[in-house]
């Protein structure tokens, strides 16, 4: 028994060394070299681009995106000061012509995407009736949400309206401004104000407000998101094969989806 036990022991001992060396001999599983890009987008964009983002990933496991999001205006000041950014996305065309007169955008990357609407919006749950911008001049309107408009695309479509509808003087006592477009709707989802004025995908998801009235057509600028590649990237081509996704069919499918128009 004791011979046995033996030779059964070395014979387990050589398989094993032998399964280890097949094990050695195999191919390590090739290498996947993970390609981050940083894009700086509108911050009325940040839901649609979530989804973006994960459909984009699914064909591409091998990119990683990262935002960051803000203010358009923001965004222009943090690229010409340097931050490493390889794709800026902004909410009017006036901030992409900043940069691209300094030339700070790659040649022939821009593409205007995608379009908005600009909306009259209460909290859920308000009683003042409202149907119109002209509206907000009722007295039960005490306070108004709107961007900043020296700063923020959505207050510079704002005070458009604002000027064509005769309403500037009207709210002038009215008015609080906000950093940006998600933050009017953060007024109007507290209750701190009775009404605000955001793009239209930064209300549809909301369950905390509702849209009164959209803007009628001809009394501010078309609203339309350029898309383009900074110069410096140093990932150029894949910036450009997002740009590229971003701006087909399948991008454009989930922006409608948010609320956005198409162009």
């Amino acid at each position: 028994m004791r011979i046995f036990a033996v030779i059964v022991t070395v014979f387990l001992g050589v398989l094993l060394v032998g399964v280890n060396v097949i094990k050695q001999s195999e191919p390590s599983p090739p290498l996947v070299t993970q390609t981050e890009l940083t894009v700086s987008a509108a911050i009325s964009m940040k839901d649609a681009l979530a989804e973006v983002r994960d459909r984009y990933q699914q064909k591409n496991p091998s990119v990683r995106m990262n935002f960051n999001f803000g203010s358009s205006g923001s965004l222009v000041r943090q690229i010409e000061e340097g931050a490493p950014v390889d794709i800026f996305i902004s909410a009017a065309a006036r901030q992409m012509d900043d940069l691209d007169k300094q030339g700070l955008l790659k040649k022939d990357t821009r593409r205007n995407f995608i379009g908005n609407q600009l909306v009259l919006i209460t909290p859920k749950e308000s009683e003042i009736s409202l149907r119109s911008f002209e509206d907000l001049a009722k007295k039960e309107v005490v306070r108004v949400a709107t961007g900043a408009p020296d700063s923020v695309p959505v207050g510079s479509y704002t005070m458009q309206v604002l000027q064509k509808l005769n309403l500037v003087n009207k709210l002038a006592t009215k008015t609080i401004q906000a950093k940006d477009a998600r933050a009017v709707l953060a007024y109007v989802e507290t209750g701190n104000v009775e009404a605000g004025i955001v793009y239209k995908s930064d209300a549809v998801f909301s369950n905390k407000v509702k849209i009164v009235a959209t803007a009628p057509q001809g009394v501010h600028d078309t609203i339309i998101y350029p898309v383009a590649v900074i110069a410096d990237s140093k990932k150029a081509e894949a910036a450009g094969d997002f740009v590229t996704f971003l701006t087909g069919h399948e991008a454009r499918e989930i922006f409608a989806k948010y609320g956005f128009t198409q162009l």
